[in-house]
């Protein structure tokens, strides 16, 4: 079986989740899910071929959960958009900074933690960026839940388009952070 994602859609058109095809195909063969889109390719077997999908909708609602946003270097740089948070610079090599330095009390959390750029990281130092002469962008705070956050980490098929309106938006804004951090 082909390894190209399947976005699963809940009952209501909600995207649910991004699930290789023999997990579709399963959902689809116990009558749990439909085929929404499908690839050009089949799936066969000794009894029948089967449209490869590309997306499917369940049958059934399922009720998902918020789940907050880890603190991690990607989303910190997500959340500040690739941008240097004292200097306003976009680039590819970004670092970590506690606004609060840790070994002054501060706290590692999303209050504290803003991208830098290495010169500013390096010129603001131990100190708080008063200390240093510096200012924040903007203040460093926790990103609202993303349910649609695992749609950002897959290869988007043509086919999920209609289902998901809002990610062109999206994408031309990361398109052009991205642009603009490579040609830094």
């Amino acid at each position: 079986m082909s390894r190209i994602p399947v976005l699963v859609l809940n009952q209501n058109y909600q995207p649910l989740n991004v699930c290789n095809v023999r997990r579709a195909v399963s959902l689809l063969g116990r009558g749990r899910a439909e085929t929404l889109e499908a690839t050009e390719r089949f799936l066969h077997s000794a009894y029948l071929a089967l449209p490869e999908p590309s997306v499917i909708r369940l049958v059934y609602m399922v009720k998902r959960p918020f789940h907050q946003r880890r603190l991690s270097r990607k989303e910190v740089f997500i959340r500040d958009r690739y941008r240097c948070q004292y200097c306003g610079r976009q680039i590819r090599k970004l670092t970590l900074d506690h606004v609060v330095p840790r070994s002054r009390g501060g706290a590692h959390s999303w209050q504290n933690v803003v991208s830098a750029c290495s010169d500013c990281n390096h010129k603001k130092a131990g100190r708080t960026p008063k200390e240093a002469g510096m200012g924040l962008l903007r203040k460093p705070r926790t990103p609202r839940p993303n349910p649609y956050a695992f749609v950002l980490h897959a290869e988007i098929q043509d086919p999920w388009r209609p289902f998901l309106p809002w990610l062109d938006g999206m994408l031309n804004e990361q398109v052009e952070t991205g642009a603009m951090a490579a040609g830094d």
